[in-house]
C-alpha cells in the first residue's frame, strides 16, 4: 500500500537520493547531508509542536511503499514563509511613458523586488520517483496536503502559495538568471540556487538591483521565460489551477517561474473534504478517495475505496486501510474524492 507520513531521521538516505534525483531548480532540497538532517529535525520538531497560529514550522512528508518500505516521494508545507529569512519575489507591473504633445503612449512591463508573501503558507518540495508516477500517486502526493491544512487550519495562514519551477536546461542554466548574472551577480544559476537552498540569502539583498527592472531591457531569451514553467512542472501547475490557485503577477527571482496563490477557503480540496467517523467493515463501493487521520505527529494518509454514509457522517473502510492510517473504529478521518 502507498501511504504518506511525516518524515523521520531514518529517512535521511532516501531524502538525499531524492535531492540528487530532483535536479537543478529544486531549491528546497539542497544536495547537502548536514542541511537535510537539519530539515528533518526541524520537521520532527514542527510535527511535535503545540501550535495555535502559523509560525516558522516546516512540515515535510514522505510517500512510502509499505510493501517494500521504500520512500518514493516527498511533499512539504511551510507554515509561514519569510519570518526568519527574507522571502523574495519579483512582481510584474507596468509603467506608462506618454507625451500628449508628441502623441506617444508606451506601456512598459517592470519587475520590482518585493517581500509581499511574507507570512503566507507555502506548499513545496513535491517530488515523486519515476517508478511510482502512476495510479494517481502524483495527485495524491499533492492534494493530501490540503486535507492536512483543512484538518489543522490553526497551523497555517489564510493565503497559500506555491512556487512553480521556471525554465532551465539540463545543465541548470536559466535564461532569466543569465541576464541577472551578467549584469549584477557574477554567479551561475546552480550556485545561486544552492546558496538559497542552504539559507544563505543575504547576497540577494546585497546584489539585487533595488529599483524596478524594465523587462524590455532584458535579453530576448530572458523575456521569453518570464512567468513560464518548466515542462516537467506543467502537470503540477494544472493540478493547482484546478484546485483554485491563480497567478497574481509574482515570479521567482532566479528562473522567472510563476508563483500561484489561493485563499485557503477557496481551495477545492479544502472545500470538498468531509470529516467522517470510521466504521471498519466490508467496503461495497469502488470509488477511490484520498483519506487521512486527524493526527499531526502520527499523521497518515492513503488513497483507497470506501463507502460513505452521508446522513450519519460515517465512512466504512477496510481493516487494511484502518491499519495503514493507524486508526480504529469510532475515530475521525478527513477525506475527499480522488
Amino acid at each position: 500500500m502507498i501511504i504518506v507520513r511525516p518524515i523521520k531521521k531514518s529517512d535521511l538516505k532516501s531524502l538525499y537520493q531524492i535531492a540528487v534525483d530532483s535536479g537543478h531548480g529544486f531549491t528546497s532540497l539542497p544536495v547537502n547531508e548536514q542541511l537535510l538532517q537539519q530539515r528533518i529535525h526541524h520537521a520532527e520538531e514542527s510535527f511535535a509542536k503545540d501550535v495555535k497560529e502559523a509560525g516558522n514550522e516546516g512540515y515535510l512528508f514522505v510517500m512510502e511503499d509499505t510493501e517494500t518500505g521504500e520512500v518514493v516521494g516527498t511533499s512539504g508545507i511551510e507554515a509561514a514563509v519569510g519570518l526568519d529569512d527574507a522571502f523574495y519575489h519579483y512582481h510584474l507591473g507596468k509603467v506608462v511613458h506618454s507625451s500628449r504633445e508628441l502623441n506617444i503612449y508606451n506601456t512598459v512591463e517592470t519587475l520590482s523586488l518585493c517581500n509581499d508573501y511574507t507570512g503566507a503558507s507555502e506548499i513545496c518540495t513535491l517530488f515523486l520517483s519515476d517508478s511510482h508516477r502512476k495510479n494517481n500517486n502524483g495527485r495524491f502526493l499533492s492534494r493530501f496536503r490540503f486535507l492536512f491544512i483543512a484538518e489543522h487550519k490553526e497551523r497555517f495562514s489564510d493565503t497559500i502559495i506555491a512556487e512553480m519551477r521556471g525554465i532551465s536546461d539540463e545543465n541548470g542554466s536559466s535564461p532569466f538568471w543569465q541576464w541577472l548574472e551578467e549584469h549584477f551577480f557574477s554567479m551561475d544559476f546552480p550556485t545561486a540556487d544552492y546558496l538559497t537552498g542552504i539559507g544563505k540569502k543575504v547576497f540577494i539583498a546585497e546584489l539585487m538591483p533595488k529599483y524596478p527592472i524594465y523587462v524590455n531591457l532584458l535579453s530576448k531569451e530572458a523575456q521569453a521565460v518570464i512567468d513560464k514553467v518548466h515542462p516537467k512542472t506543467v502537470p503540477a501547475l494544472r493540478l493547482l489551477e484546478a484546485e483554485g490557485f491563480a497567478r497574481r503577477g509574482y515570479v521567482d527571482i532566479f528562473d522567472g517561474g510563476p508563483t500561484v496563490e489561493s485563499h485557503v477557503n477557496n481551495i477545492r480540496t479544502v472545500n470538498h473534504s468531509k470529516r467522517c467517523q470510521v466504521i471498519i467493515g466490508e467496503v461495497q463501493s469502488t470509488d477511490n478517495y484520498i483519506i487521512c487521520n486527524s493526527k499531526v505527529d502520527g499523521f497518515r494518509a492513503t488513497q483507497a475505496p470506501l463507502s460513505l454514509r452521508d446522513t450519519a457522517n460515517q465512512v466504512v473502510i477496510s481493516q487494511e486501510v484502518a491499519d495503514a492510517l493507524m486508526i480504529g473504529e469510532g475515530d475521525w478521518v478527513r477525506l475527499v474524492a480522488n
